[in-house]
């Protein structure tokens, strides 16, 4: 998914419900849970979306336990606080509490897009990224 899209509410639903479809159309319900990369968005737009799906409702038909394993959309606010500084480590730790929080939430499908970060909105798309 494009990084560069602007992002609203009907955009989030949107792609949750087609995430799911695609989800249940191919992924056995035998498969204890399903985990998804943040891709490159921006810290809120992987937690938002990862909100949505949780949301989605279909009842019966999400057996799955729908979580993430983000990286750097965890990490861009900690590491903008931080910025290598011993003294910065107190803010660091601040910067990674709210972002676990927000993605615990947003696993629950209860995230109300309250909890910003020292990165927030940033993309964090990089272009050609290889690991």
């Amino acid at each position: 998914m494009p990084t560069e899209l602007i992002f609203n509410d009907l955009c989030y639903r949107s792609l949750s419900s087609i995430s799911v479809i695609a989800l249940q159309r191919t992924v056995p319900a035998a498969v204890v849970g399903i985990t998804f990369l943040s891709g490159g968005q921006s810290e809120e737009n992987a937690t938002l979306n990862l909100n949505a799906i949780n949301q989605y409702q279909d009842p019966g038909r999400k057996p799955w336990k729908l979580s993430f394993s983000y990286g750097r959309a965890l990490q861009a606010s900690v590491l903008k606080a931080w910025q290598g500084k011993k003294e910065n480590v107190a803010a660091a730790q601040k910067e990674l509490q709210k972002r676990a929080y927000a993605n615990h939430m947003a696993c629950l499908g209860q995230y109300g897009g309250d909890v910003t970060g020292a990165s927030g909105k940033e993309s964090l798309f990089v272009a050609n990224h290889t690991y």
